[in-house]
């Protein structure tokens, strides 16, 4: 049966050997069922030579595969002079690339990044904002809340609450990050990147606030002139608040972000005098300013992973 098996020259008769002495009426098989009937010398002869057989069979297929293989390879033809496909190189996300824009355009004016956690306590996402307990932002419909009584953050303003309580004022900085709400359209996503800006100081106006966001806006844009639109607003963390639309293409306005000067209650939370200092904030989703810079409708388009679309928007 050795030789048998070393001479055997194809992976088809070693496994039709295989089977006629391994398989069910296989001629080892039946000699094992016959073991109890053996004396124990014969029945440690007998192991032996079912492990050696086993163990020859392993070998052999080893040994034709690899010979398969190599035949294999010596029939193939390699054209050398053919061209190579093209190299398929990684390229930056457009988020990516808004970020690195907004960023550096925001440092440029003076402000100082800052990050926070993305899981929140109730005080930093909601109560030291000044939101109330009846306010809709609290709903479960509108927030992720979790067993524990935090909840996934649902603005990036809740770094500005950390950033005056660690570092008190004067201050300005800006914070980056994801956010969280049950929502999901061509605008709106589950879960989407804010940025938030902060400026405390002694003598800080709404004439600063409005100067800083056209300036924004004209270098992240790259257009010479901005057309803005104030409009009175209401949010919880600020007082007065605004909502700033920009011209866009012709006389189409876009509404870009919120804003508004912070409310003294917010300063006092955070243990600022609001009879000392005062100041602004202003939140926008950088996912949104992304859309329109690159031309996308559907915001949804920035995350399905399309490959195609990403190779030729030319990032």
């Amino acid at each position: 049966m050795q030789e048998q098996i070393k001479n055997i020259k194809t992976l088809e008769d070693l496994q039709a050997l295989y089977v006629a002495t391994f398989g069910k009426n296989g001629t080892m098989t039946a000699r094992l069922k016959e073991m109890k009937n053996l004396d124990n010398d014969a029945r440690a002869e007998l192991n032996k030579e079912n492990s050696t057989l086993r163990e020859l069979f392993k070998v052999r297929q080893s040994e034709l595969e690899q010979q398969a293989l190599m035949a294999g390879l010596q029939k193939q033809k390699l054209d050398v002079s053919l061209n190579p496909e093209p190299e398929n190189t990684g390229t930056l996300h457009p988020i990516t690339h808004a970020l690195a824009d907004i960023s550096s355009i925001l440092e440029s004016f003076g402000y100082e990044l800052w990050t926070g956690p993305e899981v929140e306590d109730d005080w930093h996402n909601f109560t030291a904002l000044n939101t109330p307990m009846h306010h809709p932002a609290r709903d479960m419909q509108d927030t992720f809340f979790l067993p524990n009584g935090n909840v996934m953050r649902t603005q990036t303003s809740a770094i500005q609450i950390r950033s005056m309580e660690k570092k008190g004022a004067p201050i300005k900085m800006f914070g980056i990050g994801a956010t969280y709400r049950k929502e999901m359209d061509a605008t709106h996503g589950p879960m989407f990147h804010q940025i938030e800006g902060l400026y405390i100081d002694k003598d800080v106006t709404m004439t600063d606030l409005i100067g800083d966001v056209q300036e924004f806006l004209k270098r992240f844009f790259e257009m010479d002139n901005v057309e803005l639109r104030i409009r009175p607003s209401y949010f919880p963390f600020t007082e007065p608040s605004i909502e700033v639309d920009m011209k866009w293409r012709g006389d189409k306005w876009l509404e870009l972000m919120g804003a508004g000067m912070v409310h003294p209650d917010v300063l006092r939370n955070c243990g600022i005098n609001p009879e000392e200092y005062q100041g602004f904030a202003f939140g926008f989703g950088w996912d949104r300013l992304a859309m329109l810079k690159y031309g996308l409708n559907d915001l949804r388009k920035l995350y399905d992973g399309d490959i195609r679309w990403l190779k030729n928007a030319g990032f």
